[in-house]
């Protein structure tokens, strides 16, 4: 929405769920579950975070948690001194990436133990050649703006596998990378490496070219290892997700609102102890913690309607930055279901403003991973991206004198104002629009067939910027020293 001299105009759709009471109700119900029910910590360091803020505890799980309720004050004081945006940069230190207003950005997910092998077809488990060929092609792939690390490298040593994998992306793209890791000496060694490529630990800090993904093991028990990692990165002062997810029915609320109000509780408790380790740590909130677990396979279900935007657009309510899903599947290989499924979540979570956008490209409910569905969700977020582009009416494009110049019986096609307006227009390189006689000419293949073969060119023909020999060096330095 631009303010102009005298009136508002909307540039760009815009799609909201929840009203602002809603929002107000599920902000006020999650303060209420902090305060009144409390999370329970497994971090010491924590814990003296909060102690030192007069906090009271007790000791649970036999003395190694600490559960602690946080007042409304200390939450609302969390949301003040957060940063309202983060920058994410690519290797060469380019701000590509900036997590603000309605800013929308794509990338895959992670560390899935299958893939769709993108030459045979076949599901298998991934390999470290599948991170490599994943991260390639999403460089060259344009709307595909970051990177994670696509599937599990089985073929090699699975206490530093993480390693690898950073490793893996650093060196086959110049995309910013969301970084999982297995352990939190994992996310210490990535962020060496990230420091190695940007030049150090200040320069990474002022232009980060990676953000950490933390998995936390419930919103209202936060285990030692994500609150290590998130007062890490809070210290560094890099950009970090805190992600308790609650499959509604098992580990929270069957109701969507429940789940939600617990799930941005646990959020709220991240994003106040990554505030008092250092004011001003940037927060990416999470907007896909909100999952069902459908109750007729106990499996839980990646793409149901009512996981969509809603804490999304409580990260709005918030002012702060927010992570999201899309571009995935619980179909077992990239077809017609994987395509509809995709495009549903691509263009809500677009609409709803989910600025940093993960998962594209996962199917059977995040257990295999595939770049054809990868290729094809790339075509689907240009789509998006066209329809969200605001429509520019003036003299020019209104072309009033021109449709009375030309009127009933004239020749368009070759008027000056269609040479100059029609390259504005959204023309498809993977989507068929040919007649089709030529389609049939032409192979007749499907859309699945055509990302295949747009995925085989790109690793035939695309070359990163390679990386300078005493930094890939480094590199390989890092991932000796982890190994046991």
């Amino acid at each position: 929405m631009t303010l102009q001299s005298n009136y508002t105009s909307f540039d760009t759709p815009r799609f909201r769920k929840l009203s602002d009471d809603q929002t107000e109700r599920l902000h006020h119900a999650s303060l209420e579950v902090l305060d009144r029910t409390g999370v329970v910590l497994y971090e010491p360091e924590a814990v003296a975070l909060l102690r030192r803020k007069g906090l009271h505890f007790e000791e649970v799980d036999e003395g190694r948690g600490a559960r602690v309720r946080i007042p409304p004050g200390l939450v609302e004081w969390a949301l003040g001194v957060a940063p309202k945006r983060a920058v994410l940069c690519d290797r060469n230190g380019h701000r590509v990436m900036p997590l603000e207003r309605n800013n929308v950005f794509f990338g895959p997910g992670s560390d899935c133990p299958n893939v769709i092998d993108v030459r045979t077809g076949e599901r298998r488990v991934g390999t470290l050649r599948d991170v490599e060929e994943a991260s390639l092609v999403c460089d060259a792939l344009p709307n595909i703006d970051f990177l994670m690390s696509f599937c599990i490298a089985s073929d090699v040593d699975q206490l530093v596998y993480d390693r690898r994998q950073m490793r893996a992306m650093l060196t086959n793209s110049i995309k910013p990378i969301l970084v999982v890791t297995m352990e939190f000496s994992g996310a210490q060694d990535a962020v060496l490496m990230a420091e190695a490529v940007a030049g150090g630990a200040e320069a990474l800090r002022r232009n980060p070219i990676m953000a950490l993904y933390i998995n936390v093991t419930h919103p209202l028990r936060h285990n030692a290892e994500a609150l290590q990692k998130l007062l890490f990165m809070a210290e560094k002062g890099l950009p970090t997700t805190y992600t308790p997810v609650v499959l509604r029915g098992m580990s929270g609320p069957v109701t969507a609102a429940g789940a939600i109000a617990m799930a941005n509780a646990g959020e709220l408790a991240g994003l106040v102890i990554a505030q008092l380790q250092r004011e001003g740590a940037p927060v990416i909130l999470t907007g896909g913690v909100n999952d069902m677990l459908d109750m007729r396979t106990m499996v839980d279900s990646y793409t149901d309607p009512r996981n969509r935007v809603m804490l999304v657009e409580l990260a709005h309510r918030y002012g702060l930055p927010i992570f999201g899903l899309a571009g995935c599947s619980d179909s077992k290989i990239p077809d017609e279901q994987a395509a509809a499924e995709a495009a549903f979540s691509i263009m809500l979570e677009t609409l709803a403003g989910a600025q940093m956008v993960h998962d594209v490209g996962y199917l059977d409910g995040g257990l295999t991973n595939s770049i054809e569905q990868i290729v094809m969700c790339d075509e689907m977020i240009g789509y998006a991206k066209q329809f969200m582009k605001g429509l520019e009416i003036n003299d020019e494009t209104l072309a009033l004198d021109l449709i009375d110049e030309i009127g009933p019986f004239g020749d368009w096609m070759g008027a000056d104002h269609t040479r100059r307006h029609y390259k504005e227009d959204w023309y498809p390189k993977l989507f068929e629009r040919r007649a089709y006689e030529d389609w049939s000419r032409a192979g007749g293949k499907t859309l699945r067939q055509r990302a295949q073969d747009k995925a085989l060119k790109i690793l035939a023909t695309h070359r990163p910027e390679p990386l300078p020999a005493d930094v890939a060096a480094r590199l390989d330095e890092i991932v000796a020293a982890a190994q046991p």
